[in-house]
């Protein structure tokens, strides 16, 4: 048999490699390590030009070595992307966790949308990275960007909505989502401009109601 692996296996091998790191690089490390990166990441990241930004930074305040983070991450953008990917999948169990036994579709958008504003409020620096210092191209490319089970589960809420002629089925389920969360992203990067004088959160309702009339079957009548 031969001892080179041809080029298919070698690209199948690289593919296995990435899709198990994705989920299981952080876990991998010991738990006093990943805290004090996680901490790190959301510190640098947060509050720094991402292309600026750099492992030896990130080693540097975290107190972990430089060889540690490359041997487990390879870039900083595995890195980040693989922080972000645990952070958001704790906003997404939020979302599974406070929609259960919500039955009207309108309240359960009401609490998604409401969800998010308060996550983000809460976890400031997570907004800061996914809305305004992560390359928007360069995260795209990653298999993090498609938060699946988050947009899979509100994607199947919107096409409910749809079917039930609540809302709007003149576009696709996907460009309400893209409504909904373009306004969530929106609302953050401005409240951070004006100085956050007033909670994000508490404006939700209102915001909700003007979110909700784009989003509403404009065909059905009262």
């Amino acid at each position: 048999m031969s001892r080179v692996k041809n080029s298919s296996s070698l690209q199948a091998d690289k593919g296995r490699q990435r899709k198990r790191t994705a989920a299981t690089m952080a876990e991998e490390l010991n738990p006093e390590i990943q805290k004090r990166l996680e901490k790190a990441v959301l510190e640098v990241f947060s509050h720094s030009d991402f292309h600026k930004a750099s492992i030896r930074d990130i080693a540097e305040k975290a107190g972990v070595s430089f060889t540690t983070i490359y041997k487990h991450y390879e870039s900083k953008e595995r890195l980040v992307f693989a922080f972000v990917d645990i952070w958001m999948g704790k906003l997404t169990d939020r979302i599974v966790d406070h929609l259960q036994g919500i039955e009207d579709l309108k309240e359960k958008l009401r609490k998604v949308f409401w969800l998010q504003l308060d996550y983000y409020e809460r976890h400031e620096g997570l907004g800061r990275i996914v809305f305004m210092t992560l390359p928007m191209k360069t995260w795209m490319a990653d298999e993090t960007f498609e938060q699946r089970r988050m947009m899979n589960l509100l994607i199947t809420v919107l096409q409910e909505g749809q079917k039930e002629g609540i809302l709007n089925s003149d576009v696709r389920a996907g460009t309400l989502l893209d409504f909904l969360m373009g306004f969530v992203q929106r609302s953050f990067f401005m409240w951070i401009l004006r100085g956050k004088k007033e909670s994000l959160a508490a404006q939700a309702n209102v915001m909700f109601e003007m979110v909700w009339r784009g989003m509403a079957n404009p065909h059905k009548k009262d």
